[in-house]
């Protein structure tokens, strides 16, 4: 049991590490690269790994608390509050990889850099709203992360004699 509370916490320390670290490499991108357009290239790039590194962790974290929950107490209560919560991430790090970021990928082969496209433009405002939305999307992640990690802790920590 002890393996199955480490591969839970594993797997969701590492995307929440992952959703923690991406703003750095993203600001990174944008005050060390040569041109914006360059560091929007190394930003999806890097978003689209983190995602990826979310769809792991996130079906490891379900398989093995899953199994924590059958070995612990008979069942695999498939609705607590922390597998809820990740199946919520994984939908919506699902939109974000397969809806939000071909449409960004679209407008970007479509167009010039999208910086020196006038703000009123409707093509980089269409852009901006989709880069919203990705941050958006990013930051509700993060929070249902940090929910699900204390309801995991909660609910896997081992009780004291």
């Amino acid at each position: 049991m002890t393996l199955l509370r480490y591969l839970t916490l594993l797997a969701l320390a590492t995307w929440l590490g992952s959703l923690i670290f991406f703003p750095l490499v993203a600001q990174t991108s944008f005050s060390v690269l040569p041109s914006t357009h360059l560091a929007g290239l190394v930003v999806r790039s890097s978003l689209l790994k983190l995602h990826w590194i979310a769809f792991l962790s996130g079906t490891i974290f379900l398989a093995s608390s899953l199994l924590y929950n059958r070995v612990a107490h008979g069942s695999l209560r498939l609705f607590n509050l922390s597998a809820m919560l990740v199946v919520i991430m994984l939908a919506l790090t699902a939109i974000s990889q397969f809806r939000i970021i071909p449409r960004m990928d679209a407008i970007r082969s479509g167009t010039q850099e999208i910086s020196q496209l006038a703000p009123d433009d409707p093509i980089r405002r269409e852009f901006d709203t989709l880069h919203a939305w990705s941050t958006r999307l990013e930051e509700t992640v993060l929070v249902l992360g940090l929910i699900a990690l204390y309801s995991t802790v909660r609910r896997i920590s081992v009780p004291r004699s």
